[in-house]
């Protein structure tokens, strides 16, 4: 069931096209510092409930990351496997024309599970308008010289991941080229991670995929890794090193480890076997707040995802202001870093966890543009 309270959400629309079997939500949550922002999740099981939940996170992330955005976010459901290009497009075009009296004046799209860059593609082509989504194809462009569409294929979530983890390091006083990471997922995140902690200095000494756990203390040569997986569709078959399974990973003696894939990977069967000196949550919601506040009372910094993570929503905002893709990367970098350590050293300041410290700063921020929004309405009333 979804609760309004004091921050949204603003609009919950849920939407249908018989013609083509579509049938969607939209939610945007709360709008005060911006539009919504959020993207397209397309699965089976996708609900109402599960949407605003994640509007919300989006809410928070994107007040924690400082860009104009509101937090939003919506769903189609669909099985995308074994669905026809032809059969996904038609949906995702009939969701595009349904909510685009909404958009791009009020909600941003983007991809999520489900969806990417050639979904955007679709979308603006229904929508009329480039600036409806953002995470496009780069050859999709406003003008010869910029303002082209920036894919989330291209990393941006990974590198942000790195540099988060570059900061919690430092934060400890600790070297970034002295520290050994363990990273959970060789997707489209984890491959990053451990391209950029590798290119950082970083040892990274296991990785995971779904057929198990790589591990070599000494170190994985992380170019050849992505290439033997890319042929043989998984790390597991990396030599020299040790196979493991998942489970596993979660039980190295790492200065960094980093749940990079799936939801609730640490658990109460698990967490008293976490070793680790920092977990950088790269992935959404890898543990419950429970979980994370029995990692903090055994003396483990855990960076939340909604600072760790928000790589991807600051690569939406700079293809939304036109940036190029290497502005985007400058930008992401700088943003993450300062946010982590506003983060962490608030949280040392106040005694709190670094997530409680986190809610803390987006709570304020967005309560505070509220606030402005009231008073300038008040004003010219």
């Amino acid at each position: 069931m979804i609760k309004r309270d004091e921050f949204g959400p603003e609009k919950v629309l849920e939407v249908y096209d018989p013609g083509v079997g579509m049938h969607g939500f939209l939610v945007i949550d709360n709008t005060a510092l911006g539009p919504g922002k959020g993207g397209i999740r397309m699965t089976f099981g996708v609900t109402a409930e599960e949407v605003y939940r994640l509007a919300r996170t989006m809410t928070w992330k994107n007040a924690l990351a400082e860009i104009p955005f509101g937090g939003a976010k919506s769903g189609i459901v669909a099985e995308v496997h074994g669905l026809s290009i032809e059969a996904k497009k038609s949906l995702i075009q009939a969701f595009a024309r349904a909510i685009r009296p909404l958009s791009p004046s009020l909600y941003i799209a983007g991809p999520d599970a489900g969806t990417g860059q050639e979904e955007m593609r679709w979308y603006v082509e229904a929508n009329g308008s480039p600036k409806s989504c953002t995470g496009k194809p780069a050859d999709m462009c406003v003008n010869p010289r910029q303002e082209c569409g920036i894919p989330h294929e291209l990393g941006s979530t990974g590198l942000g991941v790195a540099h988060s983890a570059d900061e919690a390091v430092t934060f400890l006083g600790l070297n970034i080229k002295d520290v050994t990471v363990a990273i959970e997922g060789f997707g489209n995140v984890g491959t990053f991670v451990a391209n950029h902690l590798s290119e950082l200095g970083a040892r990274v000494v296991a990785v995971s995929d779904r057929k198990g756990t790589i591990y070599n203390e000494k170190g994985l040569e992380v170019e050849s890794l992505i290439k033997l997986k890319e042929e043989t569709g998984s790390v597991i078959n990396y030599r020299p090193g040790k196979v493991l399974t998942t489970a596993e990973l979660f039980e190295l003696e790492v200065d960094v480890l980093i749940p990079a894939a799936l939801s609730d990977v640490i658990t109460p069967l698990n967490v008293d076997r976490v070793k680790a000196r920092v977990v950088v949550e790269g992935s959404n919601i890898p543990m419950s707040p429970d979980i994370e506040e029995v990692l903090h009372k055994k003396g483990i910094l855990v960076v939340p995802d909604f600072v760790a993570n928000a790589g991807g929503v600051i690569s939406s905002y700079a293809e939304y202001m036109g940036y190029s893709s290497r502005g985007m990367f400058d930008i992401v970098e700088r943003r993450v870093k300062r946010n982590t350590r506003l983060v962490l050293e608030y949280g040392r300041y106040k005694g709190m966890k670094p997530r409680d410290a986190a809610m803390e700063i987006a709570v304020e921020r967005v309560r505070g543009a509220m606030a402005s929004r009231l008073e300038a309405g008040g004003a010219s009333a």
